[in-house]
């Protein structure tokens, strides 16, 4: 992509809404525009990066055997109704009244609607186990929305729901999206330590949240160092297989929200080097809750005996917009934001320093077509713009590799290759400049 026909409206200066560093950097990179108070939209970087998020969520569900489909975004409210959770969930749910002066609402979760699908279509264990996702747009109307995306009103959300026969079959199926969620954020270039959390509205009695760890984190976490070097289940994770030893790593050491913190026992089995008491941003949690809905909506299905039982179910949700947020917590620097390769806009920034020259522009031109041609997404700037300011911009919008090409380098057949998350800076060939980002940009 040319810069010169792309659009990407960076600003020098720092929004003054702007009070943590990931909603100044997304701001003056152009990722977002506010449009109102916790709402967004999202601007052609910022649509990128949230494309490259969605595509390794969505790679790691159907890995863990989720099936996605997709559910609108206003549902009627008769659905809470039978759930009981209508009048429960508060002002944060965004209730409408069609032209018909039927109760409608803007969904904040979709539990409810889920189940309505499962009832519908599937009578007999034998359909089970079920998991089926959606990657939508949520609206939960925040008393104070603050921190950009990290605590918008509207946001991306990935929410899966599964459906089992019994509680043993549900656990099960907690574990596959346990183990799906660790592989989700280390893709990411993220350590999400998943810690014990209260279920809050989505109900039941068993579940984890997935913290960055981050000090503009909005909960207070308590956990055993260890954890920071847990092992993560690699590519092979067989996802039918028993997975509790992959989990065991992560819940046998100490590690809570502040919602449930026990210091008692933090404190006896946290030796004291290893106690660490910080912030932490959400990215993930995952819930079972049993029968909380399948009961009250009536989704049964015939056991192996014949009779009618209500499923065991689970919710696993993912905030896909927030985790831009939580990226620039954990990787920037005083110049910029430093995206990890696999959610980058672009794997590499073409910095041309002269354009009008020939031998440059020639260079330059070629570089980008052979990179082009080799898959490699690359943002060419070909602005003629003062050195200085094309470095600067590259700097902010953070992409993984810079490639400068100047007149003097490229008199001597050379230009110089930068890595962002390190600053090292290397004077190649143009053949071996290639070479190693084709190299790097892959691996």
């Amino acid at each position: 992509m040319r810069l010169s026909r792309y659009f990407m409206p960076t600003l020098r200066e720092t929004p003054k809404e702007a009070e943590i560093v990931s909603h100044r950097l997304m701001l003056r990179s152009g990722l977002i525009r506010q449009q109102a108070a916790g709402i967004y939209s999202w601007l052609p970087l910022g649509k990128r990066v949230l494309a490259n998020i969605e595509r390794i969520v969505r790679e790691e569900q159907d890995r863990a055997g989720a099936i996605e489909i997709l559910m609108p975004t206003i549902q009627p409210a008769d659905l809470w109704r039978e759930s009981g959770r209508y009048e429960d969930y508060g002002k944060e749910m965004l209730r409408i009244e069609d032209r018909h002066e039927r109760d409608m609402l803007y969904g904040p979760t979709n539990e409810e609607m889920v189940t309505e699908i499962f009832r519908a279509y599937v009578g007999s264990y034998r359909a089970l186990p079920l998991n089926l996702y959606h990657i939508q747009w949520k609206f939960r109307d925040e008393v104070r929305p603050r921190f950009g995306i990290m605590r918008g009103r509207e946001f991306l959300m990935k929410d899966a729901y599964s459906f089992d026969v019994d509680e043993a079959a549900a656990r099960l199926s907690y574990n596959r999206m346990f183990v799906s969620y660790l592989r989700t954020f280390t893709r990411m270039g993220l350590t999400a330590i998943p810690m014990r959390a209260d279920t809050g509205p989505i109900g039941g009695d068993l579940s984890h949240e997935f913290l960055v760890l981050a000090e503009t984190g909005e909960s207070g976490v308590y956990l055993h160092r260890d954890l920071l070097s847990a092992p993560v289940p690699g590519d092979d994770v067989d996802y039918d297989g028993d997975l509790t030893p992959l989990i065991a790593p992560w819940t046998a050491l100490y590690a809570a929200t502040e919602d449930v913190h026990d210091a008692a026992r933090f404190e006896a089995e946290v030796p004291e080097e290893k106690r660490l008491h910080t912030r932490g941003i959400e990215v993930g949690q995952v819930f079972y809750f049993g029968t909380k809905y399948s009961e009250p909506m009536k989704a049964v299905v015939a056991g192996p005996d014949g009779i009618d039982r209500p499923i065991h179910g689970g919710s696993y949700g993912i905030g896909v917009s927030r985790l831009l947020g939580a990226i620039i917590e954990a990787s920037h620097d005083d110049s910029g934001i430093i995206w990890p390769d696999a959610v980058a806009p672009f794997a590499v920034g073409l910095i041309n320093l002269k354009p009008g020259d020939v031998a440059t522009d020639e260079a330059a031109e070629g570089i980008y077509e052979r990179l082009t041609k080799a898959g490699i997404e690359v943002l060419y700037d070909d602005l003629d713009n003062r050195a200085g300011a094309k470095f600067a911009t590259m700097d902010l919008i953070g992409l993984p590799w810079q490639v400068i090409v100047g007149p003097k380098g490229v008199a001597v057949g050379e230009v110089e290759v930068k890595r962002r998350a390190t600053g090292e800076r290397e004077t190649l060939s143009i053949d071996g400049a290639v070479n190693r980002l084709v190299a790097g940009a892959s691996g």
